[in-house]
């Protein structure tokens, strides 16, 4: 069975084995199972196979046995985020919490309203604690007949055994470029030359090719990390360029959260019936005070995003001054670069190309552990400049 045009799977980019294992289990009671693990690489599109999954699940207005009309109340609810037997979790913070894992199981319990299944989507399965996931493995592992997990993750590896060996797993691959780029096309009338540039810059990270097609700043941007590599001569440059770095994550964490921060805020004091201007009573601080620090974690999480977006363009970049040096057949991620990965190529050797690579490697492991961005950013910059 094969999914067709005009359907939800149509944003499933680039996944048709993962695509056939999940029409197959929405349409066939013997192939379905309770408890799913959809695992693949950032911007391989997780979230949104979940949720067409889920639409597939409800679906209430296929004719041809196809499950997932993308048409039918059921299926537009559902990939909007707003069916009443749909939960999603999608957390901008550092990790899930446990509280709302129990609210999970709660909510995991209760019989469908209107559908068929009662569905879950845990986006970000792998920022939970080993703790939290152990509060999950019940219900996980003995869910009631109406409740379906969907549990997302970038690899099984980061998710504790004792849920995925409860779990059916389905793998999906990076998107080739040209499926990124032609759903550009499709679904945001980009230029098609514009939205190849942003899927090979992406390297297939779907969201934020869409951005970089759509966004002239997210280009520049991109740009100037880019152009860091090349601007670092000594230490003193070095030292610069990731104070810069550090700024400008820290610019974009907050340009992205400062509105919704305000919004947040606002609709909490009306909710606990206090006006503009007005003070606060102290039994009801501990409710604020619990919002602002949920924010900050938001933003924290916002800013290593960002970080690790920018190591991440200048892994790309590297990987294909390597590619020039080793005279290798395939495409540049960063073909609109070229003049900068020639320069780079010329001025060092394989060797220290792949040195550098692994400094990147370094850094972001270091700021997943919680190290000082500046320090992890510095040693990194330190370690791109020329050598001998």
């Amino acid at each position: 069975m094969t999914a067709t045009s005009g359907t939800v799977w149509d944003d499933v980019v680039g996944q048709p084995d993962a695509v056939r294992v999940l029409l197959r289990a929405a349409s066939d009671p013997a192939a379905m199972t309770h408890a799913w693990l959809v695992t693949g690489p950032p911007g391989s599109g997780r979230s949104v196979a979940a949720r067409a999954f889920a639409a597939a699940l409800q679906c209430t207005g296929s004719t041809d046995g196809t499950p997932g009309c993308g048409r039918c109340q059921a299926c537009t609810t559902t990939l909007a985020g707003t069916h009443p037997d749909l939960t999603v979790v999608a957390t901008e913070k550092v990790v899930i919490t446990i509280d709302e894992v129990r609210d999970l199981i709660t909510a995991a319990a209760r019989t469908p309203s209107v559908g068929r299944y009662r569905v879950i989507v845990v986006e970000d399965a792998d920022r939970m604690a080993e703790r939290t996931t152990n509060v999950l493995l019940k219900s996980v592992e003995e869910p009631p007949s109406h409740t379906v997990w969907v549990l997302c993750a970038p690899s099984v590896q980061d998710v504790l055994p004792t849920i995925r060996s409860r779990c059916r797993a389905v793998a999906l691959r990076v998107p080739p470029p040209q499926d990124v780029a032609d759903l550009l096309v499709r679904r945001d009338g980009a230029d098609p030359d514009l939205a190849l540039d942003a899927a090979r810059a992406a390297q297939s990270h779907v969201g934020l090719a869409r951005r970089l097609a759509r966004d002239p700043e997210a280009r520049s941007r991109r740009t100037a990390v880019l152009e860091v590599a090349r601007r670092i001569r000594g230490v003193p440059d070095a030292v610069l360029a990731a104070s810069e770095l550090v700024e400008v994550a820290k610019a974009e964490a907050a340009a992205a959260t400062v509105e919704r921060d305000a919004t947040e805020k606002a609709e909490l004091m009306r909710a606990l019936g206090v006006g503009e201007g007005d003070t606060l009573p102290p039994k009801l601080r501990s409710q604020l005070k619990q919002l602002e620090d949920d924010q900050k974690r938001r933003a924290t999480r916002r800013q290593r995003d960002v970080l690790d977006r920018a190591m991440v363009d200048l892994l790309s970049l590297y990987r294909d001054v390597l590619v020039v040096q080793l005279g290798a057949d395939v495409d540049l991620v960063n073909a609109a670069h070229a003049d900068v990965v020639r320069s780079l190529a010329r001025d060092a050797t394989p060797e220290q190309t792949v040195r550098r690579m692994d400094a990147i490697g370094t850094a972001r492991e270091r700021l997943e552990g919680n190290v000082a961005p500046l320090l992890a950013l510095e040693a990194m910059a330190i370690a791109l400049r020329p050598q001998g």
